[in-house]
Formats: structure tokens, sequence, C-alpha cells
């Protein structure tokens, strides 16, 4: 007789600690509960990292330059970004989600997905994330938001509703009637220019989309096309990506001469640590660990790692990088190898690190950044970091 193994049900949530930054400052100083509050940087020139409900009331939202949100709400309450704080909490929160569940996606410095397929059996998904999001609070002290649906797009998109402070759940075969009357900017993976292009054709809500033909959608946006069209539909079968924190991305340059040449071996300490950077950037994420690598000329091997605040920034990364190598190098000796590496990456945007830049900054890195998109990871460098020539060999990733 054929048997018939009934697969589970998946159960995912998504959680998202709410207003982060903002959170984490109330908690250093009760004072700024229920005070309009940005964190950026503290000239008038600079720009918005993150701002609370009562300033969004008035039209601030992340990204806007200082001196246009201090406009729109002349009485907010305005803090530097303190990423040495908010990685600590971030980290905090980790270990207790970690800890309680059974598959982890860290998606962001303050969002998590998680994977109960199966806890319905034994404990009921509901009332486990319930029991999560105080265990969060009472380790943590921050709120925390999450909604449980079948799948990641689902409780990404639902989470935004159960703020803040809040929960929601979809039961299954509510997807499609959930998602169908929500703007379409609402969809994870609808970008400005894509946006910009279903308006011009009257595709308002999530229902209009879900409606036109795939063919017609393939033709539209090509492999993106189908991609929206499944998800308008509420059908998202991605996976839980497990965390680890031992996900990292490394450039190491082996010399074709052994140097004691210090002004060389920081030009090429400056060039791989710009070129990750920038890789981090462009897959949009933050590292929360740096590690310098040095080979001598008799190949003993050394390296050293420091576990630093989230970031993606040049400067940031540079300082620590060049601390790292000042602890670890042995002037006596010759070099034959260098390298760098970071880890304990995160997703996450680098208009987090820049609460002291201005908006011509800002520009600054986005100009460079396009150049290196276009031409390549080296195309715009600092002259410092321009090695002498003679003493290059092929650069290798690890």
């Amino acid at each position: 007789m054929a048997m018939h193994v009934m697969e589970d049900k998946r159960f995912v949530s998504h959680l998202d600690l709410d207003t982060f930054f903002v959170s984490v400052e109330r908690l250093k100083n009760n004072n700024f509960i229920g005070k309009p509050l940005i964190v950026g940087g503290l000239s008038d020139r600079a720009v918005v990292s993150a701002c609370s409900y009562e300033t969004r009331k008035f039209g601030v939202h992340s990204a806007m330059p200082m001196k246009l949100a201090l406009r729109l709400c002349p009485h907010a309450i305005v803090l530097r970004g303190d990423m040495d704080s908010y990685s600590y909490y971030s980290r905090v929160v980790t270990d207790v989600v970690r800890d309680s569940v059974p598959v982890m996606e860290k998606a962001s410095i303050d969002e998590f997905y998680v994977d109960l397929t199966g806890v319905d059996k034994f404990f009921g998904c509901s009332k486990f994330m319930m029991e999560l999001k105080e265990k969060i609070k009472k380790e943590s002290g921050l709120p925390i938001s999450y909604a449980l649906a079948s799948n990641k797009l689902v409780s990404k998109v639902a989470t935004d509703d159960a703020k803040p402070d809040g929960k929601k759940e979809i039961l299954h075969g509510d997807e499609r009637e959930y998602l169908a009357p929500l703007n379409i900017s609402r969809m994870p993976g609808i970008g400005q220019k894509t946006g910009m292009l279903l308006n011009q054709m009257g595709v308002k809500t999530i229902k209009i989309l879900s409606e036109i033909p795939l063919p017609m959608m393939q033709n539209l946006l090509g492999k993106n096309g189908i991609d929206l069209s499944r998800k308008a539909n509420g059908i998202d079968p991605s996976p839980i990506v497990p965390y680890s924190e031992q996900k990292s991305i490394g450039s190491e340059e082996t010399f074709m001469q052994d140097t004691i040449d210090i002004q060389f071996l920081n030009s090429e300490l400056i060039r791989l640590t710009e070129k990750l950077t920038f890789q981090l950037r462009k897959q949009q994420r933050l590292t929360g660990c740096v590690t310098v690598k040095l080979r001598y000329a008799n190949f003993d091997t050394v390296s050293k790692q420091m576990v630093i605040a989230y970031t993606a920034s040049d400067a940031v990364l540079l300082k620590k990088v060049k601390e790292l190598f000042s602890k670890l190098y042995d002037k006596r000796m010759l070099v034959r190898l260098i390298g760098v590496r970071f880890s304990h990456l995160v997703q996450g945007s680098q208009q987090i690190n820049l609460f002291e830049d201005t908006e011509e900054a800002v520009r600054l890195y986005q100009a460079m950044d396009a150049m290196r998109h276009r031409f390549g990871d080296e195309a715009v460098k600092r002259a410092i970091s321009i090695p002498k020539l003679e003493n290059k060999s092929k650069a290798k990733l690890f």
C-alpha cells in the first residue's frame, strides 16, 4: 500500500527592533521617552540616520538632510549616533534569538527571520513567538515587533503593520488576500525605477500586480518580473539562511620581493581595505570583526583580530586595520604576504555609519562607489594606496 507523507506547513516569523537606534538611546536615557528624537550628525549639514515616531508625523525620515528635518520638526532633540552601543544591543538580541529558535537568519543589525516549521506540533508557533518577544524585551530592554506567516515575504510585509511593539499573524491561505489592497511600494524588491514604471502603467496595488499575466511581467522586467509576480500572489519559497558569525570576505597580497618598507606595507593595507569596504557596500553588508594577517619571509604566519561596531565605512575600517597592523608587525623582519579579512557580516546600509558626514561627503562616497561599479573595484583610490609597481604581485581573494 502506497504511503503519502504530508509536507509540514512552513511557519516563518520576521522580527524587527522598533526604531532601533532611537530605542537604544531611550534605554540609555529614559528622559528621551516620548520626545521627538533624531539620531545623526550634529551639524545642520549632516543627514538623519534614524528618527522616532514623534518626528515622523512631521515628515522626517532617515537619509533626509538634517537641515530639512529640523525645519519640519524644530523642537526635535538631535543625538550623535553611537554605533558601539547599537552593535552591543544587536549582539544581545542575536544571542537571545539564536538560543531560542531552531533556525535563525540575521537579515540586518536590527532584523531577524526565524523558521518555526514543526514547532506548531509541540508548542504552538503563536505562543512561542509571544514568549520570544517578551524574552527579548526582558533580556535587552528593547521593544520588538514581529509577524508570523507561511514565508519570509509575507512575514516581512506584515511586520510593518505590527509596529510599534506589536505582533501580527497571517494564516495559511490568507497570503494573497492580505497583500492585495497594499500599495506596491510595500512589496520588497520593487525599487524606485520599477515602482515608477508600474505606476505609469496604472499598477498601484499588489492585487493589480498579481493579476498581470506572467508573460507580460517577464517581457516587462525579465527574471525579476517572474519573481515579483510570484510574490504578489503571496508565494515565496526562499529559505531561511542560517546565521553564522564566520561569514567573511577578505583579500591578501603576496609580494614578488619580501619587504620591510613601512610606507609600501601601509599603502597595501589601504588598498586592500578600500577594495573590501566597497565590496561590503556593494553587497549592502556591514562587518563586525576585522582581521589582519602577515606572513614573514621565513613563512611564519601571524594574525590579529578585533570585534568592532558594525560598519562599512572606509574611515573607520582603515583606522582599525592600521591599529591591528601596528600591534602585529615586528619591524625587524621582512614581510612576504599581507592580508585583511572582514567577518561577522550582516545585511545593512552604510548610511548608519555616517553620523558625522555631511550631504557632500555622502554624495562623494556614492560617486566614488558609482565609478567603482562602472570601472572596477580599484578605479578610485587614495594616492597613498598606490604601491610601488615593482613589488606587486597578483592579489588573491580568500
